[in-house]
C-alpha cells in the first residue's frame, strides 16, 4: 500500500480549494500512491475558529454529494482509495465527517467525529452534532483502514476499538493549529497508539495562515512498532508519500501479545 497525505492551505473560496485537491490528487496518483487522505475541512476554511452563526448548516453538503461525486469517478478512473474529511449535513443535522470512497467509486461508509470539543477558536459543538456511527473500519481492495477524525485520536478506547475490528491504517485527518500543543506530543501520542494497537498511523494536518489560527501542517506515519517513518514539513503545502507493509501489523507486539492478553470480562462496565 502506498499512501498520500495531502497537506494543503485552504482560503475562503471552496472551488479553488477543491480544485486544487484534486490537481494534488492526480500528482499523487502519477506518483503510484492508492490510498489517498485529506486533511480535517480540506477543501473549506476551518469554520470552528470562529462562533457559529445563523444559518451555518447552508456551509455544509450532503455525502454523497458534489464533493464526493468528483472523488468517486476519480477513484474508479485510478483505482484508488480516497479519505475525504467534509462539513456534512444530514437532514438538520451536521457532523465532522470522512467518507471512505474505494476503488470501485463506491462510498462504503462515512466516520464521524464521536467527540466533540469546545474551546477558544475551536468552537466546534456549535457546528457539529456528535458521530452515531462508532469506529468503524472499512475493508477496501487496498486495506482495511479506520478513521479517528481529529478530536478523536485522544481516546484510547476509540483507537483501541478500531485494532479489535482488524484495522491495519487509521488515518487521522486533523486541524492542528502552530503551538497548540507541546512540540512531539502529536507524534507521540499516535506512535503510543500504533505501538499499543498493531497498526499504522497517518495524520493528516492542515496548513496555512487563517483569521485566528495557523495550521501547522507536519503530517506523518507511524509504523506498528511506534516508529516515525514518513514526516511531512510545517508550513508548507506538500503531498507527502509512504509506502507501507500490511505485514507488519499480524508481526507486532500488539497483534501478537497486546491483543490476545486482553481481559475485557474484568473491565468492560469501566466507565
Amino acid at each position: 500500500m502506498k499512501i498520500a497525505l495531502i497537506q494543503q492551505h485552504a482560503s475562503r473560496d471552496k472551488s479553488a480549494n477543491l480544485k486544487r485537491g484534486l490537481a494534488s490528487a492526480r500528482s499523487a496518483i502519477e506518483s503510484g500512491a492508492n490510498v489517498i487522505c485529506f486533511a480535517e475541512l480540506a477543501f473549506e476554511p476551518f469554520y470552528p475558529q470562529v462562533p457559529a452563526e445563523a444559518d451555518f448548516e447552508q456551509l455544509a453538503e450532503t455525502i454523497p454529494g458534489p464533493t464526493t461525486d468528483l472523488f468517486c469517478r476519480l477513484a474508479v478512473e485510478h483505482q484508488v482509495v480516497f479519505v475525504l474529511n467534509l462539513f456534512e449535513r444530514d437532514g438538520q443535522l451536521t457532523y465532522d465527517s470522512s467518507p471512505v470512497i474505494d476503488t470501485d467509486g463506491s462510498i462504503l461508509g462515512t466516520t464521524r467525529m464521536v467527540h466533540i470539543t469546545d474551546y477558544p477558536c475551536f468552537h466546534e459543538q456549535g457546528y457539529y452534532q456528535p458521530g452515531d456511527r462508532g469506529a468503524p473500519v472499512y475493508d477496501t481492495q487496498r486495506g482495511r483502514i479506520g478513521v479517528a477524525i481529529c478530536y478523536d485520536r485522544h481516546y484510547p478506547e476509540y483507537m483501541r476499538a478500531m485494532a479489535i475490528a482488524g484495522a491495519e491504517l487509521v488515518v487521522v485527518p486533523q486541524a492542528g493549529a502552530v503551538g497548540e500543543w507541546p512540540e512531539g506530543l502529536y507524534e507521540a501520542e499516535l506512535q503510543v497508539a500504533a505501538f499499543q494497537n498493531g497498526y499504522f498511523t497517518a495524520l493528516c494536518n492542515r496548513v496555512g495562515k487563517e483569521p485566528e489560527l495557523t495550521f501547522a501542517g507536519e503530517s506523518f506515519v507511524c509504523d506498528p512498532q511506534g516508529n516515525v517513518i514518513a514526516r511531512a514539513g510545517e508550513g508548507v503545502d506538500e503531498i507527502l508519500f509512504c509506502e507501507i507493509e500490511t505485514s507488519q501489523v499480524n508481526e507486532s507486539h500488539a497483534r501478537r501479545l497486546f491483543l490476545r492478553d486482553r481481559r475485557p470480562e474484568l473491565y468492560a462496565d469501566w466507565h
